[in-house]
């Protein structure tokens, strides 16, 4: 009977035991994996410490192209892609995440042209008479490729929309940057532009010589004949 209870007590001690280290090592798994998760949340940065003056330097372009391939890889809509450019612009610096809004603008300037404007016109079928802006933000959003390949020739444009007239805007991308300095500083990306020596931007749009005229649809077939043919239906 003795040997019993020894056994018993045995038994009783060496399970609390185990269930002590048990509860340590969950502890511990559970400590080091709120550390990891913890690393993925950025601090704020405080301009004012680092003395961030206005800035006129645009982001390098395949660094800003790399970013927007990484957000087409890892999304399958466009408010999904917006939600990850911001994040992956918020691990920037300050100057680099305004960078990024200058690398916009400057393309968003250089693709400010009659053709590209005619394309959008042709593939909404003439719903998309404003907008011209958000087009092409859409159009930066597909990418490098795309971008330039349309920029040279709109017709290249069929081959990233759909078969039906629609309209292609993506607003939400102008502004991914300067959520994503709001977000890391608490301050406003426009006070840190340097406007005085950045001019490729909307305030200074040349003024556009249309090659075509809605009233006269064959000028528009004439600059985009395979976008013409297969969207305009009126």
């Amino acid at each position: 009977m003795r040997h019993h209870y020894f056994f018993l007590s045995f038994l009783l001690v060496h399970t609390t035991i185990g269930y002590s280290q048990n509860n340590i090592t969950n502890s511990a798994e559970l400590t080091a994996n709120t550390m990891a998760d913890s690393t993925e949340v950025l601090s704020k940065i405080n301009l004012d410490s680092i003395h961030f003056t206005a800035s006129s330097e645009m982001l390098d372009e395949e660094s800003y192209w790399a970013i927007i391939e990484k957000s087409i890889q890892e999304t399958t809509n466009q408010e999904d892609q917006e939600v990850f450019l911001i994040s992956e612009i918020e691990k920037l610096s300050p100057k680099e995440m305004v960078g990024f809004r200058l690398r916009t603008d400057k393309l968003l300037f250089d693709s400010y042209t009659s053709d590209l404007w005619c394309a959008n016109y042709i593939i909404s079928n003439g719903v998309a008479d404003d907008g011209f802006d958000y087009f092409r933000c859409w159009l930066i959003s597909k990418g490098k490729e795309a971008y330039y390949k349309a920029k040279e020739n709109p017709d290249y444009l069929v081959n990233i929309v759909g078969n039906e007239p629609q309209v292609y805007d993506f607003e939400g991308f102008w502004h991914v940057s300067l959520s994503a300095f709001k977000n890391r500083t608490d301050k406003e990306a426009y006070a840190y532009i340097d406007y005085e020596n950045f001019k490729t931007n909307d305030e200074h749009y040349p003024i556009l010589e249309f090659n075509w005229n809605i009233d006269e649809p064959q000028t528009m077939e004439k600059v985009c004949p395979v976008l013409f043919k297969k969207f305009w239906i009126k």
